[in-house]
């Protein structure tokens, strides 16, 4: 019993010891800089062939395919904006496929857009 107690005693000194220090905080020194890494990428998040010049041609592929295919165009609207409960939000999903990319064969002009360059 008295191996018990001592034991008990112990230990809750060591317990109040412990919490009683200060946390330690760690502080570069003067002049030191803190170098962190970069972004972190796994070997599945970016393809070894993916290119820069190659986005560019699949995003022009995606846009013209908005404007020319009315049944890719109603697949992707429904795929982005389908699950989209808020009516507003559905609302403005669905607006803004009619904002950049206008259905070829629509009664919708195409946008006017200014160079900024004075001409």
């Amino acid at each position: 019993m008295i191996i018990k107690t001592t034991s008990l005693v112990f230990a809750a000194a060591c317990l109040m010891t412990v919490s009683a220090m200060p946390a330690a905080h760690a502080q570069p020194a003067p002049g030191t800089q803190v170098m962190t890494n970069g972004p972190q990428t796994d070997p599945g998040d970016v393809s070894p062939s993916w290119s820069a010049r190659q986005n560019v041609i699949e995003s022009q592929r995606y846009d013209r395919l908005l404007q020319t295919n009315r049944g890719f165009r109603e697949a992707r609207m429904r795929k982005e904006c389908g699950p989209i409960t808020d009516p507003q939000l559905h609302a403005d999903c669905i607006a803004s496929f009619n904002q950049d990319e206008p259905y070829v064969g629509s009664s919708t002009p195409p946008r006017a857009y200014q160079s900024g360059s004075g001409r």
